[in-house]
């Protein structure tokens, strides 16, 4: 997927943002034929500021994703891992 690394690090940069422990931030892809899933690796004291409250964060983060992923003509998935 064409300027997958530069959305490696948008997920990583808000990451950050959000989190306490930064240095344990980490963003592995796995890229099928149409889709692309992005893993997101936190520290587990993190996991609950990277969802939010009802999941909003995590939603406003997998919105991002996918209105980038629509240009590239692949579906973009992102699950976060603790």
């Amino acid at each position: 997927m064409k300027g997958a690394k530069s959305m490696e690090k948008l997920i990583e940069a808000i990451a950050k943002t959000l989190v306490d422990n930064q240095d344990n931030v980490d963003v592995k892809k796995i890229e099928g034929e149409s889709t692309v899933v992005y893993e997101l690796r936190v520290d587990k004291s993190d996991v609950g500021k990277i969802i939010g409250k009802k999941g909003n964060t995590a939603r406003a983060i997998r919105t991002i994703l996918n209105a980038a992923g629509r240009r590239a003509g692949k579906k973009v998935m992102l699950e976060i891992i603790e």
